[in-house]
């Protein structure tokens, strides 16, 4: 499961970089969950097309094993945790 803990961490560190690093604060924002929802099936239809067509493939033993679209529900957290990250980086770097 080591891919679950990547993720989870990964999820845990963009919270930790979002609310108290860089004070941003995105995920106190409604815009930030609309734009989300936005991206959210998006991304669900790509990791679908490449999960059902065995164009990336998960060791049974680095996931926990529940699937939404085909794809290990740790890939929904990881691109939280990317879609969080940037748009955190891209508004602290935009106010300098």
């Amino acid at each position: 499961m080591m891919y679950t803990f990547i993720s989870l961490f990964a999820v845990l560190m963009a919270t930790i970089c979002d609310l108290y690093i860089l004070k941003v604060g995105l995920l106190k924002r409604r815009g930030f969950w609309t734009s989300y929802a936005i991206i959210l099936p998006f991304q669900l239809l790509t990791n679908w097309w490449l999960t059902s067509r065995e164009i990336v493939m998960y060791s049974p033993d680095a996931i926990l094993g529940l699937r939404i679209a085909s794809a290990p529900v740790e890939d929904l957290l990881f691109g939280f945790a990317l879609i969080l990250s940037v748009l955190s980086m891209w508004i602290y770097h935009g106010r300098r």
